[in-house]
């Protein structure tokens, strides 16, 4: 994954303007360490990848639940991840005053083209990053924290001579595990009693289903009826539609209706033996 995120910061990099940042759109792009033996041959931007730690901030506690037919998937959500490099440049040639100049340039050529990017386009994300499974985009922060905190020690263990730069943090997700799967629930028993009056025991079903078109596709926006309970529910984005607090009984219909789409409907009993509440249109 990081190295993934290394090839998006390249490709990110390398569609600087030609014509307003030329010496970035030229220059290359290094993620090695900037230490005494880093000499490249060319004006370069070098990302020194120095932390990866979790961002509690944006951690999500609920799963994911990916719903398959009769089964779902349940996973646990991924954890956002601030990965944060430390930016310098680089100009070949012997040390001086032009090749300081050089280096300034491209310098704040990179910051200013880092820093039009808040969320990481999706036409530069690389490798997994570029996954339909992803599911957060890729926020930014750029010249947000102080890079010379302990510049000393830094600079120091590298053994070279301290150097102008800025930290970029790119926060990405990083998955915990692989997913379950098990049966999709479609009824659920719900009870009721006062404690030493047996009078006042209740209980009620709560149950849902999927509306699909004739090609087996979900239908959003339909009408679902409950009969003879005179009860109407609406199908979600995915097509589903549930009803709370059902008395148990055998003697139910189910009607779907929608736009584009003959009416359906179906005798049910509550709770249902297979566990299937679905309607589709003809």
């Amino acid at each position: 994954m990081f190295q993934d995120l290394d090839s998006t910061l390249t490709q990110l990099l390398n569609d600087a303007p030609a014509t307003e940042l030329p010496q970035l759109r030229n220059a290359d792009v290094s993620f090695l360490t900037p230490d005494f033996n880093f000499a490249p041959g060319q004006e370069t931007v070098d990302l020194f990848l120095y932390e990866v730690k979790e961002n509690r901030d944006l951690r999500d506690p609920t799963p994911i639940v990916e719903r398959a037919d009769g089964t779902f998937l349940l996973r646990s959500p991924p954890m956002r991840v601030d990965c944060s490099y430390i930016s310098t440049t680089w100009a070949a040639g012997a040390p001086g005053a032009a090749r300081v100049a050089a280096e300034h340039r491209l310098l704040g050529q990179a910051l200013i083209w880092l820093s039009r990017f808040p969320v990481i386009p999706q036409q530069y994300l690389q490798g997994v990053l570029a996954s339909p499974q992803r599911i957060y985009p890729l926020p930014t922060m750029v010249a947000q924290m102080d890079p010379n905190q302990h510049a000393g020690d830094f600079w120091t263990a590298m053994g070279i001579a301290p150097r102008p730069a800025f930290y970029l943090t790119v926060t990405t997700e990083l998955p915990l595990s692989t997913a379950t799967d098990g049966p999709l629930v479609t009824t659920t028993d719900v009870g009721y009693r006062q404690d030493d009056v047996p009078a006042s025991q209740e209980e009620w079903f709560n149950f849902g289903g999927l509306v699909r078109d004739v090609a087996g596709a979900p239908v959003s926006d339909a009408f679902v009826a409950l009969d003879p309970t005179g009860r109407l529910e609406t199908t979600d984005a995915d097509g589903r539609f549930t009803f709370v607090k059902v008395a148990a009984g055998m003697n139910y219909v189910l009607r779907a209706r929608a736009v584009d789409h003959a009416d359906v409907a179906r005798a049910i009993q509550v709770p249902a033996p297979s566990g299937v509440y679905d309607l589709q249109f003809p």
